[in-house]
């Protein structure tokens, strides 16, 4: 008997034109379209702006007709080091807003989760949430209640005491701890909402397996809950790292000001120094040279970590 070999062929089909999968995709296309208008008109369209870091801004001749000095605006702020102490301030800042933030959602996240009574954990959640609601303002005008010299709640109960009173506004060594303190006391609730829905997501079974298994509660957190939660870790830290040179404009000059210069060494973040070559200087081409070299930095960040998360867990990386 000869055997009979069938040669199958795969028929490809044809490739779709490029407004064929326009017009395929519409619906996706327009609900991203709002998107893409709102960073093609506020990111896109103003870069041609930053030719004002490159020259000496004058008023009456406009950005494009002032006189180009290159690199003269970023060799002042090497040369008088408020570049080194912006940058050292506002990246230890974010760091320890990012790093503690991030383990204390998840702290909290968790903690929610293994709550029972479904009445304590809504209101859990909710005294929680109320702090990142409260203005900056707010914020620092309590914060100046209790820290003043002469009037503040704490000097108060010192001098009851018969304690000597704390100057806290000219004592720039214990700001890092108010400032990282206050942070996580206003964004620890509402950070641990995508931690928390990152659990909701986790299939019951797995944990009722466990359970029955004999698994006690912290088995269940370290094997079976923690690393579930790792690829939203690790999203959420690439996201803010794209962010370490942007400081909280709005935290900083509520608590500090931007004008005390006793606390300028431990608190002055390239935020604050932005708004006073604005505001007091109005030193535009200063200001806009910080912000680009604000930008570049925090891009070379983003492509450094996710090449580094790319290598060792390619899953997770973003591109």
């Amino acid at each position: 008997m000869k055997s009979v070999q069938l040669q199958t062929s795969i028929v490809e089909p044809p490739k779709k034109s490029f407004f064929q999968r326009l017009w395929k995709n519409r619906t996706l296309l327009l609900m991203c379209m709002p998107a893409v208008i709102f960073f093609a008109i506020f990111a896109y369209l103003p870069m041609p702006g930053l030719y004002l870091a490159f020259v000496n801004y004058d008023y009456s001749l406009g950005i494009f007709d002032s006189a180009f000095v290159g690199f003269d605006n970023f060799r002042f702020l090497i040369m008088t080091g408020d570049l080194w102490r912006l940058t050292f301030n506002t990246v230890a800042y974010n760091l320890a807003f990012i790093v503690l933030g991030n383990f204390l959602q998840i702290g909290v996240a968790i903690m929610l989760n293994e709550l029972r009574s479904k009445w304590f954990k809504k209101v859990s959640q909710t005294i929680m949430f109320l702090p990142h609601f409260i203005s900056a303002v707010l914020v620092g005008l309590l914060a100046y209640n209790i820290l003043s010299y002469d009037y503040g709640t704490l000097n108060s109960f010192l001098k009851s005491m018969g304690l000597d009173p704390v100057q806290t506004y000219s004592n720039p060594a214990i700001w890092p701890y108010i400032i990282v303190i206050t942070f996580l006391w206003q964004s620890t609730g509402y950070g641990s909402i995508v931690y928390f829905a990152a659990i909701m997501g986790l299939d019951k079974s797995i944990l009722e397996a466990a359970e029955i298994d004999g698994a006690n509660a912290f088995q269940r957190i370290r094997y079976i809950i923690i690393p579930w939660l790792k690829p939203t870790f690790i999203i959420l830290l690439l996201f803010s790292l794209g962010g370490v040179l942007r400081g909280n404009f709005g935290l900083f000059y509520n608590l500090v000001g931007a004008n005390n210069t006793m606390l300028y060494a431990s608190t002055d973040i390239i935020e604050t120094y932005v708004f006073r070559t604005l505001m007091t200087n109005f030193n535009f081409s200063l200001g806009s040279a910080v912000s680009l070299y604000q930008s570049v930095f925090g891009f070379i960040i983003v492509i450094t970590a996710n090449w580094i998360v790319k290598k060792v867990s390619p899953d997770n990386s973003l591109f």
